[in-house]
């Protein structure tokens, strides 16, 4: 079932055609990332069965676990090193982001 993929991946062509920045990509990629991981933990940290069946049946539990899921070899590596280098980025621009607000 390729459910997770195609959605991922509408959700993907929709942020670029609307917002057309690499930046936005982004931030988006993260966005998901971390949503995913927010339900992975809360999937293994909550004891409702109903909460903990649906996450696991709906969700992925990182963005590599589905470049895993549909893929594997080289271009797995590949894939996981460009979701590295896109966390990096987003790192940087967060970076970014903190150093011009001064505010703390």
């Amino acid at each position: 079932m390729y459910i997770d993929l195609v959605v991922l991946i509408i959700l993907i062509l929709v942020v670029v055609m609307f917002f057309k920045r690499f930046s936005s990509f982004v931030f988006f990629m993260a966005i998901v990332d971390i949503f995913l991981r927010i339900m992975t933990f809360i999937k293994y940290n909550i004891e409702l069965k109903d909460i903990t069946y649906i996450i696991d049946k709906y969700l992925p539990e990182s963005i590599f676990d589905i470049i895993h899921k549909y893929t594997n070899g080289i271009v797995s590596t590949i894939l996981d090193w460009c979701f590295v280098v896109i966390m990096i980025i987003f790192l940087s621009y967060i970076i970014k982001i903190f150093l011009k607000k001064k505010k703390i």
